[in-house]
Formats: structure tokens, sequence, C-alpha cells
């Protein structure tokens, strides 16, 4: 850890050093005028030159400039750019907030502007976000999601129409890193995994770093998710509803610790609930008596946060986030399954300046997960009770050391907590506790020798104490601009994974997280990626990423073992390896009225695991059900006059590997039975299913009622017509010993979803 030690006393020094005599800092908040909510990635910079940056996670720049008269412009998408003028003196230190104003249509230039300065940091190799206006604004099944939305971009795969789990880059759900206000969110999903459990009206900032991510991240071999709530409006208080045909919201935010001189609050807060609203057409269905429909159902999301500024250089926040799912579906004549489960997180954060170019941020994190999977087969019941907690505390401290040079440096320290239990019949006959303490530490450095060449290099450090497990990883991504118009990128590094993820697919919610130990070692892997960036036009942009990215020592839990009673924890595993590669491209922008983007995804994926395919002793690799050779999206976008929008949505993609049967033979189980029993041979993940694609098209109007009330009315269809895309196949054998193949498809039909929001 001596390198980590280093880091801190570089920190350290670099803030106790004064400024250079020639040069000054120039730091502060960006914010929304109308609601005083901070503005995530806004750019800052001098005018008219190349010297600029973006604002933090907290909405916090600290820009180091030549003493001087300068101009500071400050620029963000959907608001009118603002301009500061200041005259800096050699070591002065300027506190500097800039509030920015939304704007209408008639602006439209000045946006475009701000989007493209914005951009800057998210044009970064690897790195993709959504606004959370396109979120809602997609057409979606039954309700807006952000994990649905993030599937249309390139890289990210869904699994079906019926999963909003996130396939990115070749890797599997557990491979990425989910965050909710810097807090570790293990299985977010309802619904069986239709959609994700993040409200959009709760959510401020969603961004995906596909690969290749940078060192203040780790624990996932793939990727990461990085979501904040909103802090709430400043400035009065507003409420948002929606009803929908699945679910329906209510949002209600203001500002608390109003200042004497009747300017904007010290602090906010904001509070959000979803609900299910399906019960009504459930109990219709059951009444009809349709196989499969569940006989109860519902699920709920709360959101919180609440945030006070305690000076001008301290902030406190806490949130909180709690949702839960409850279903009971049966099957055959004398069978049922009941999923209880549900996630609760709590964080509470700090940010101080210890000065101007010192930021820093200190969290306190609890995140809980639990199920209950109970499945009752002639009046026999079989439990699996599973609760994980996760509590954790984590420092990050953000340096500006110079022009040249932006330091960062933290630890994420914490205990896991899992306990496991199985029941037959109200007896339990296997009981498992999990406790694994682990402490992750970072350093990274920025580097900036020159306006078109930027470098970020990192060093990351994972300690894991059961198996007592300590790895090292390296981060490196540079970016040089030959011309202003042009980027090319290329990137580095290593990655472990203390987890697994071991899912039946079928039901989210009866999931299981298992963690290395001793014998079990954890996950790791190398990521390459390349990137080409160039902007076309001011208002149309082409992205081209490569990747390549190993995977080692996965584990799971090995089917083949049929009795795992008298078995280690180790022997319960079986260990592979696999890899991925593929070239992302994504065209962008606009053209006239028409806005939004085509993205194309050439990709392989391979696993390999014992018992899987082999030819004599080598197991061979397999494409998992997540490959996907060809994946195309579009996604548009068009004003039709008088407060109504179009947003048509497309994608085709190669079909899902599947085992095909190629053979039976019969099995005799014992001396007194005759008949016998088929079991089918497969072709292991040897065929694909059909090409899949769909087209959702949705309409949105907003306006006011009478009374003065805006309101948003969304018209959607999906699968407007009507592709019958295969979910799976499944065989049955007949008695003769011939299999019988059935086909279960996704949506099927064109499917109607209808809302209404209305703002307060």
């Amino acid at each position: 850890m001596r390198v980590f030690a280093a880091s801190f006393a570089l920190f350290a020094i670099a803030a106790a050093a004064p400024a250079t005599a020639q040069r000054a800092t120039v730091a502060g908040y960006v914010r929304d005028a109308e609601t005083g909510e901070t503005l995530l990635g806004a750019s800052v910079a001098v005018a008219g030159t190349q010297t600029g940056t973006i604002t933090n996670t907290s909405g916090f720049y600290s820009l180091s400039l030549p003493a001087g008269t300068v101009r500071i412009a400050v620029s963000y998408i959907g608001y009118a750019a603002a301009t500061r003028e200041a005259t800096l003196t050699a070591g002065q230190t300027l506190r500097l907030d800039v509030a920015l104003r939304p704007e209408g249509e008639e602006l439209n230039e000045v946006t475009v502007t701000g989007d493209a300065a914005r951009r800057e940091e998210v044009r970064r190799v690897g790195v993709a976000e959504l606004s959370t206006e396109t979120i809602r604004q997609l057409p979606s099944v039954l309700e807006p999601d952000v994990f649905r939305s993030l599937q249309r971009l390139p890289g990210i795969k869904a699994a079906s129409d019926f999963s909003s789990g996130l396939y990115i880059r070749g890797g599997s759900p557990d491979q990425t890193l989910i965050l909710l206000d810097r807090t570790t969110v293990y299985n977010p999903t309802h619904f069986f995994g239709v959609f994700s459990t993040f409200n959009p009206d709760a959510i401020k900032d969603v961004r995906v770093y596909k690969g290749g991510y940078p060192s203040e991240y780790g624990g996932r071999l793939g990727s990461v998710v990085d979501i904040y709530n909103k802090d709430g409006n400043r400035v009065r208080t507003d409420g948002t509803a929606s009803i929908g045909l699945l679910a329906s919201r209510a949002l209600i935010e203001g500002p608390i610790a109003r200042r004497k001189d009747g300017g904007t609050a010290r602090g906010s807060y904001m509070f959000a609930a979803r609900r299910s609203t399906l019960e009504p057409l459930l109990a219709a269905l059951n009444r009809a008596d349709i196989d499969g429909i569940p006989e109860r159902f519902y699920f709920y999301d709360l959101n919180g946060k609440v945030g006070v500024d305690i000076g001008p250089s301290d902030r406190v926040s806490v949130s909180g986030y709690a949702g839960r799912d409850y279903v009971r579906v049966p099957f055959l004549e004398d069978a049922s399954v009941e999923l209880r489960y549900g996630n609760a997180t709590t964080s509470a954060n700090w940010t101080h300046l210890f000065s101007n170019r010192v930021f820093s941020t200190f969290t306190g994190t609890v995140s809980r997960y639990d199920s209950n999977p109970i499945f009752t087969i002639a009046a026999t019941r079989f439990d699996r009770p599973l609760t994980l907690t996760d509590v954790s505390v984590k420092g990050d401290i953000e340096v500006a050391a110079g022009e040249a040079h932006r330091l960062r440096g933290g630890f994420w320290a914490g205990n896991f907590n899992l306990r496991l239990s199985r029941s037959f019949n109200g007896e339990t006959n296997f009981r498992a506790r999990i406790n694994a303490p682990y402490v992750q530490a970072y350093a990274q450095d920025r580097w900036t020798p020159s306006p078109q060449l930027s470098i970020d290099g990192g060093l990351r450090a994972s300690y894991f104490r059961d198996g007592n497990y300590l790895r090292l990883e390296p981060r490196i991504n540079a970016e040089w601009r030959p011309v202003q118009r042009l980027r090319l990128q290329a990137g580095y590094g290593r990655y472990n994974q203390f987890l697994t993820l071991i899912s039946t697919e079928i039901f989210t919610g009866a999931d299981l997280w298992l963690t290395a130990a001793d014998g079990v070692p954890p996950s790791f892997g190398d990521q390459f990626v390349t990137g080409v960036k160039f902007d076309i036009a001011p208002r149309l942009r082409l992205d081209v990423e490569g990747y390549y990215r190993t995977m080692r020592d996965l584990f799971e839990l090995d089917p083949y073992i049929q009795d795992p009673a008298g078995l280690s924890y180790a022997e319960n595993f079986r260990f592979g390896d696999g890899y991925a590669t593929g070239v992302e491209t994504l065209l962008e922008g606009s053209v006239g009225r028409l806005q939004g983007f085509l993205g194309y995804t050439w990709s392989i994926t391979r696993r390999r695991f014992p018992n899987a395919p082999r030819v004599g002793e080598t197991p061979q690799y397999y494409a998992p059900k997540f490959d996907r050779t060809n994946d195309l999206n579009v996604v548009l976008s068009y004003p039709l006059g008088r407060g109504w929008k179009a947003t048509p949505a497309f994608v085709f993609g190669t079909g899902q590997a599947y085992s095909s049967a190629v053979a039976s033979y019969p099995v005799y189980p014992g001396p007194f039975q005759s008949s016998p029993a088929y079991v089918v041979v497969a072709n292991y993940q040897g065929e694909r299913l059909p090409a899949y694609h769909r087209l959702d098209l949705g309409i949105t109007k907003t306006g006011r009622f009478v009374f003065g009330t805006e309101y948003e009315l969304q018209l959607q269809v999906l699968n407007a017509y009507g592709r019958k895309n295969p979910w799976f196949y499944f065989y049955e054998t007949r008695r003769d010993g011939t299999a019988k193949r059935n086909r279960i498809n996704q949506i099927p039909i064109p499917l109607p979803n209808v809302a209404l929001t209305v703002n307060f």
C-alpha cells in the first residue's frame, strides 16, 4: 500500500502549496437558475481558448488560470450559455458560482453550442449517457425505464423483451457495477426483471462507463452505471404525478433553510414514489381463468433526498431508496411460486472544500437486498431466504494541482455480509453465512501537457479478506486531438471481481450472489479500447470504438453437482474463462428538426467451462445467449408542432444462440419400471434463433390545462408491426422417444401504452 501513501502525500503537498506566482484559481458551482439543482458535466472554459474543465458529480469546477482579465464561458445542454468576466491577480482564489437558465426553442443555436461543449467529458473513450428526458420519451414496455433505454446504446444488449438486465460488451449483468448516489445496488429489477427499480422522475443523471473505466471505480470486470438522484428544487415547491397502465408515479420537491434575503435556499428536498396499478387488470384476467396469470402482484419504489449547505464550503445530504416486489403465481394444478424481494439503500454524503483547488467527498453507505422464493408443490413447501447487506465508507479527494494536472484519490472500505438458508416443509436443511470485509484505494492523474493531448493514468488496489486476496489494477487512457474536430483515443485497464451472480434466468427474485473465498479466487481480466470520434458538423457527430477484453477465473456453481452435502464451499464451483471483442458505431445529432441517433455494434462473445462442449479433453468456447454478432438501434425524435412530438425506435439483432436437440436415447430408471424415460441430447449453443427486430412508435403531447397546469400525454405502441420474435425453444419428449420443439414468443402483438403526467 506504499504507492497509495505516497499518492496521498502528493495530494497533501498539492493542497498546501500556494498557487504559482503568475496564476490564479477560479472555482465554484454551476446550477439551474430556476431550481438551484447542480448541473453535472457542465462545461466551464475561458472564452476564445481551449482551456476549460467539466463540473464533477457535485456540480463543482476548478480552473487554474494566468493572472489578468478573463471571460469565463459556462454552458450546458438545454440551457442558455452564460459568460462572466473577472480580473485575476497572481495567487488569487476566486469563488465564482454560476446559474444557467433553461431556454426555449428560439435559442436552439445556443443550446447546440452548450451541448457540444458539455460532451467533452462524455465523449471520452468508453463513456455514454442518456438524458432523463430521453428516457421518459422513448417507447417502453408499459413504463419508462432507465435500463431499457440504455439497452438502445451501442455495446449494451438486452436478453429479451422481458429482461432489463444490462449485457455490456460481452459481460453478464453481474459484471456491471450499479451505483445510486454512490451506493451499490445489487438486484435493481421489478416485475420478473421486466424493468429496473429506478424511477425516471427521481433521477438527475445517468452515466455509463462501458469499458476501460477509470481507477475511481472498481469491483467489477466490465462496466459501471453511475446514477444520481435529484437534489430537489431550491427556489420553489414543485411536483409531478403520472398515471399509467402498469404503474403510477408522484414526486414533490422544494426548498428548505430559506435565506432571510429571499434568495436561493440553502437546502432542498425531493421525495418520489411509484406503485404498481396493474392489479385491476390481473383481477380481470384471473376471472377469465387464463393460465399463468399471477394471483397477486404488486411493487413499489420510494426515493428521497435532503441536502443542506452548512457553510460556503460544506454541504451534507442524505438520500435513500426502498423498493419491493411481491408476486404469487399458480402453475400446474397443485403448485405455486411466491416471490418476495427488494432493495433498500441509504447514503449519507458530506462534501467539503479544503480550498478552491481541493474538493472532497465523504460518504457512508448501507445497501440491503433480500429475497425469499417459496415453491409449493402438492402441499410441500420449499423456502430459500437470502439476505445481503453491504455497509461501507468511502472518501474521494480532487486536487487541481495546476494547469496540466488534475489529481484524484480515495478509498472504499466495507463489509459484505450474506445469509442464506434452505428449508423443506419447515425444516432447515442448509444454512450458510458469508462475512467478507474489503478495502479498496486508488490514485489517478489527468495530465494535459497540451490542449491536443490528455492522459489519464491511475492505479487501484483491492483487498478481500475472505481468502486474503490483494489485487493491483493499473489503468491508462489517452486522447489526442490533431485537429479540433477529431479525437483519437486508446486505453488499457486491469479489473478484478470478487462476486458472482447465480441467476435462474426466470425470476430475478431468486438470484443469488456468492463471493470469492479460500480456494475460489476472484475473477480478473484485461480491457483494451480504442476510439475515433469525429464532428461531422456542429450538430452531427460520429463515434467509433473498438474493444477486446478477457475474462479469467470466472466462477459459478457447478450445475453437474447434484448433492452438495459434505462438500466444502470451494468444491461447489467450476471455473472458466472467456473473451469479448467488438466495434461500436454511433451517429448522433440533428438534421433540421429531426434529432436522434443510429447505433450499430458488431461483436463476438465467448465463454468456456469444464463439462461444456469439448473436443477430446479440451473444453471448447461457446456463444452465451447474450452474444449478438450484429446489433442495430435507431432512435429518432421529430416535433410535429403545437406540443406534439413523434419518437419512433427500431432495433435489429442477430438471433440468440441456443441448444438444439439432435438426438435422444432411452433410460430405464429401475428394474420395476418397464417404460423408459427419454433424454434429449443437445447441440450446446450451436444454433441461432431467427433474427430479432421490432419497431416501437411513440407520440407525446405537452401543453397546459385551462387552469394553467402543465401536462404530458404519451401514446405508444410497442412492436408496431406485430413481429413474433422467439424468446426460446423447449423440447418435450413423446412416449415413443421423439422430441417436439415448442416455441415461446416474446411480445407477439402490437402492445399499446398510455400515460398521463401532470406537473404542478
